[in-house]
């Protein structure tokens, strides 16, 4: 296989979410230069929505129904709103043209991680995230602070003058911008007293309620002065930490989770005298000839959302029920939207254990409709955030996938090429007569059996 194959494939999945059947054609005749601005294409930013009426105009639907009753009927509509926004990022992952915005977002998503019933307040997360991207971090980090989301799961509304609560600010430092070692727990006080009064109105929008604010002089990482949750954001940012700990964290989930310390010294220090400018920061690495070296190739395991995603890309598939997609999710131990603490998704090994191994092997087979859906998600209230019930009648009404693949238009695309060339990132370690003996030759079976080698979980 040509290295520009190998590397135009390490880059469409580092960068995006793996090579989608439509570039197959011409992959290996693109230039890095070529196919990294294709990448980086931004069009007109168009936000994720829901089909469904906003949960705040639900006012007709309430009449007549007893307060139970109506807060049941809203969060059966927050629920399915928040299935709707789950659903249409996944899509844009699979679809859209702008892979480096998406996989970015998908990136924020677990760093900045939130997780709420509240759909209205997820929507706005979500767009906030996907609109600053690959634009400034301060913005982003500005807008993710204010956004009622965050606010509200880590408690900032109840942080007031005289009862400061520190969980907005303890996280904000230890996982949003420094991280552990760069301030002392005297600093997370003062901080959560600079945050005081930060909070949202009933309609969902960022509000200073100056009367909840401590007005007080405070010493924060050094400086002293009548500090508010502004001016706590600017001294995080003037802080060099800052600007090591994004991208040693960037530098973990794009390139390698085993850190090259003077490269990311060089990216950090680079990232810095931008101003934080994250798209010189990603165009940076993925045009660095490090980054295309074989130790940064085929070492990491795809997350549950990269595989599916990655599996959607280059499989043209009608899906007749796409909240089935959730349940997978759900059974990988991925759900959009409900990361399972603030710290984000774990990575790398943590994803596979006995029972989520077997399923991701599975999937192509499940896919493709010669093997049933065995599986049921475990009873974890954590992921299921009191949704049990619904987890049951999921299980019942998605067992079967409903979907079609165009395996006419596979067979085209691939007639004169070999299937693993663009479908596995270290060919050399596919031993494929093991791959070719549980075929019938065909470039179906051939397709359906290399998506289910370990090998194809590593990206």
């Amino acid at each position: 296989m040509p290295d520009s194959l190998l590397h135009n494939k390490h880059l469409l999945w580092r960068a995006g979410f793996g090579v989608e059947i439509n570039q197959i054609g011409d992959l290996k005749n693109k230039s890095i230069k070529v196919l990294t601005d294709d990448l980086f294409k931004e069009e007109n930013f168009t936000e994720v929505n829901y089909d469904t009426p906003d949960t705040f105009i639900q006012e007709d639907m309430m009449v007549g129904k007893t307060p139970a009753e109506q807060r049941k009927e809203m969060q059966r509509i927050s629920r399915q709103q928040n299935n709707e926004l789950n659903l249409n990022f996944l899509d844009r992952m699979v679809n859209s043209k702008e892979q480096m915005r998406e996989k970015m977002s998908f990136f924020w998503h677990g760093h900045f991680a939130t997780r709420i019933n509240n759909s209205k307040f997820n929507k706005q997360l979500l767009n906030t995230i996907r609109k600053n991207a690959l634009g400034n971090f301060k913005d982003l980090l500005f807008e993710v602070s204010q956004s009622p989301a965050m606010l509200n799961f880590l408690n900032n509304q109840q942080n007031k003058k005289g009862h400061p609560n520190e969980n907005f600010a303890r996280e904000v430092m230890e996982l949003f911008t420094m991280g552990r070692g760069n301030y002392t727990e005297k600093d997370i006080r003062e901080g959560a007293r600079a945050f005081t009064g930060w909070g949202y109105d009933k309609e969902g929008y960022f509000k200073e309620r100056k009367n909840l604010h401590d007005e007080g002089s405070k010493i924060f990482l050094g400086k002293t002065g009548n500090f508010t949750g502004t001016d706590i954001l600017n001294i995080i940012l003037e802080q060099k930490a800052t600007a090591r700990f994004i991208t040693t964290k960037i530098y973990k989930f794009f390139v390698n989770e085993n850190v090259d310390s003077p490269i990311v010294d060089q990216l950090s220090a680079d990232f810095y005298n931008s101003g934080y400018d994250i798209k010189k920061l990603m165009t940076e690495i993925f045009s660095s000839s490090w980054f295309y070296a074989q130790k940064n190739i085929g070492n990491r395991i795809k997350s549950p959302v990269e595989l599916m995603a990655g599996m959607m890309r280059m499989l043209p598939m009608n899906i007749q029920n796409p909240e089935n997609l959730i349940v997978y999710q759900k059974l990988l131990g991925q759900m959009l939207l409900y990361p399972p603490n603030v710290a984000g998704w774990p990575s790398g090994r943590s994803w596979i254990d006995s029972s989520t191994l077997m399923l991701r092997l599975q999937i192509p087979q499940i896919w493709s409709g010669l093997r049933p859906l065995e599986y049921s998600p475990r009873q974890d209230d954590d992921i299921d955030m009191g949704m049990k019930s619904r987890e049951t009648a999921l299980n019942k009404s998605f067992k079967n996938p409903n979907i079609t693949i165009d395996w006419n238009r596979l067979e085209k695309v691939f007639a004169d090429k070999k299937c693993e060339d663009y479908l596995i990132q270290n060919v050399k370690t596919l031993d494929m007569d093991s791959v070719k003996n549980f075929s019938d030759k065909s470039i179906k079976m051939n397709i359906i059996n290399l998506m289910s080698t370990p090998e194809y979980q590593l990206c």
